[in-house]
């Protein structure tokens, strides 16, 4: 395969998945509203098109048309960079993520992934660190003691959980002795999925990834009640847009990382034992990671309709106390089953 049909290549993988995020992330925002709805016995948003599936396009036209308001006590370009930045990190993650194997298409053999490098994970826990800054530039740079309240609390909330969540991927890591999500995909085949190897890991990476995704019960950030909105609380049209959508395109990385991690990625147990065909195998393949996704986006959202924020304390004492010394159990645990099962 030549140069130039590699990029072709990759142009169009990025091409497919930029277009599947933006529709993924209006349609979530979408099946949000009516899972809430669901929840508290209401109809939820029905108007716009058959069972209001138009909705999203109509909310993305809204907020094109309303007017960008930057307030005087503002520093304009980061103000403007904030959100930028919180959505290319956003959309960036998701390259290395594989959704099934390799497939022959037009005499190629392509990898289900844009990028396959041998250090994915840590391409995603870099990408993710830095989209703190995202949050904290957009607190700070609005010149509202709400949004810099907003910006402190996710940066101190941020970090705290990051540890967590690296010492449980590295029990993941240790396990399959890779950085390459594909490697660890593969460590998985079977019933060997870490979910059910190191349960520990599973649960404190779960609870952080709402952490780190500002959601309920952790969207402390937000905190609507004292913080009015929080860090994007100066914020309209399309620049409230974008931290809209990097907050729902950060739950899609979040399910698709749990699923590549803990859930065997797009591995179905056995599969091979069917002797269907290399294509229908594979279609069933990636059909079960976007089940997989789906099914942890539900959970999601149904937990930000169950569960009640927690208060700013509360959430340090868990992940200092708790989520921390139970990672540190986790890759002990892992540890010894490496050693004594290699």
């Amino acid at each position: 395969m030549g140069i130039l049909e590699i990029i072709i290549i990759t142009f169009v993988k990025i091409l497919i998945i930029v277009t599947m995020m933006l529709l993924s992330v209006s349609y979530l925002v979408y099946f949000e509203r009516k899972i809430s709805a669901w929840t508290q016995n209401r109809v939820g948003p029905n108007r716009v098109g058959y069972a209001g599936l138009l909705q999203p396009f109509a909310d993305v036209f809204k907020l094109l048309l309303k007017e960008d308001i930057v307030p005087d006590a503002a520093n304009k370009p980061i103000h403007t960079l904030a959100p930028i930045m919180a959505l290319v990190i956003a959309f960036g993650t998701y390259a290395v993520i594989p959704i099934g194997p390799a497939v022959e298409l037009f005499g190629y053999n392509i990898q289900l992934v844009v990028a396959d490098v041998n250090i994915g994970i840590l391409y995603v826990l870099a990408l993710t660190s830095i989209g703190v800054y995202a949050i904290t530039f957009s607190g700070w740079s609005s010149g509202s003691k709400y949004s810099l309240l907003g910006g402190v609390r996710s940066s101190a909330q941020m970090i705290s959980y990051e540890i967590s969540m690296g010492f449980s991927v590295a029990g993941v890591l240790l396990f399959s002795e890779s950085l390459r999500p594909l490697d660890i995909v593969a460590s998985q085949s079977g019933w060997m999925w870490n979910a059910i190897v190191q349960p520990i890991g599973f649960i404190t990476f779960v609870v952080s990834a709402f952490a780190e995704t500002n959601r309920l019960p952790f969207d402390l950030p937000e905190a609507e009640p004292e913080l009015v909105g929080g860090y994007h609380t100066e914020y309209s049209s399309m620049k409230f847009a974008a931290f809209f959508l990097a907050e729902y395109a950060n739950m899609i990385i979040a399910s698709a990382l749990i699923v590549t991690l803990y859930l065997g990625g797009w591995q179905v147990p056995y599969i091979e034992m069917a002797g269907l065909s290399a294509g229908l195998t594979a279609l069933i393949q990636v059909g079960a990671f976007f089940v997989k996704m789906g099914a942890l986006l539900f959970f999601f959202i149904w937990v930000r309709w169950s569960l009640p924020r927690f208060r700013y304390d509360q959430l340090m004492s868990l992940g200092w106390k708790v989520m921390f010394p139970l990672s540190l159990v986790n890759l002990i645990w892992v540890a010894v089953l490496v050693m004594l099962f290699n």
